[in-house]
């Protein structure tokens, strides 16, 4: 899932709006709604790249990076 240009572009809109004349409750609803989108897809993202990085171990080994055990992945509802 990637957002596209036309909702970034819409979220900085709605971003400056909100700092100069204000946002009605319909925008700062779809403004919410991109928000959540945007975070999820970055965070999607985010954790994919985690996984490809490894640890090259001084005796040449080489050990994938794990979530601590314990841990509990973030909540996105």
């Amino acid at each position: 899932m990637v957002v596209s240009d036309k909702k970034l572009e819409r979220i900085n809109e709605l971003a400056k709006k909100a700092k100069t004349v204000g946002l009605t409750e319909e925008e700062k609803a779809e403004r919410d709604l991109l928000r959540k989108e945007y975070l999820e897809n970055f965070r999607k993202r985010f954790e994919n790249q985690l996984q490809q990085i490894q640890i090259l171990e001084p005796d040449g080994s080489v050990t994938p990076v794990r979530r601590k055990s314990g841990k509990k992945s973030r909540d996105l509802n």
